[in-house]
């Protein structure tokens, strides 16, 4: 009879394994270059306002990660598309909560809260006049964006608020909309 081994399972909470998570953590903290990532999406246009954005790859420690994503975007009737798709605003706002709801479910993951509900809720208002180009005093975004999370689970009020508190400060997304990123334009006439 052979002896077999056993071997553990992972740790799994809100569907994450801490475990890898806290390895990863770890071999960042060891090796600050394995936490380098770089990211790429090309967009091309589809017809009147629609356009689909193609994610190929993305980098993490230097080495590539296939990935085969497509995100189709559009804009409602009253704005001149087709409204069959969500639209660049949207998408902004579902990639910021998205990225939030990342957040807040690893950081309790890694606290041990097991989680009942998630959501959040943001909105904005954007005044067309700027982005029409009728009103140069006018921004053509947002001035600013509220939400709200809703969240339930095993975890006390203080330890929701430290989750929070983590969000705010990790989120790529967050500190992406929170602070003036430095856009770099080229124009390839062909």
């Amino acid at each position: 009879m052979s002896a077999q081994t056993k071997t553990a399972e992972p740790t799994v909470v809100n569907g994450i394994n801490v475990d890898d998570l806290f390895g990863l953590i770890e071999g960042v903290r060891r090796e600050p270059a394995k936490g380098k990532t770089h990211w790429h999406v090309a967009t091309t246009w589809q017809g009147q306002t629609r356009s689909r954005a193609r994610v190929e790859s993305f980098e993490i420690g230097g080495e590539p990660v296939p990935r085969r994503f497509s995100i189709d975007i559009d804009e409602p009737h009253a704005l001149g598309g087709s409204d069959r798709f969500a639209n660049p605003q949207e998408h902004l706002i579902a990639a910021l909560n998205a990225c939030m709801t990342v957040g807040y479910v690893a950081q309790c993951a890694v606290r041990g809260i097991t989680l009942e509900s998630l959501a959040i809720d943001t909105d904005g208002e954007i005044d067309l006049r700027g982005f029409l180009g009728i009103d140069p005093a006018v921004p053509p975004g947002y001035e600013n964006l509220s939400y709200t999370v809703r969240i339930k689970g095993n975890g006390t009020e203080q330890q929701f608020a430290e989750v929070h508190n983590a969000v705010m400060a990790t989120s790529p997304n967050f500190y992406n909309m929170s602070r003036p990123v430095a856009l770099k334009p080229t124009l390839v006439v062909e």
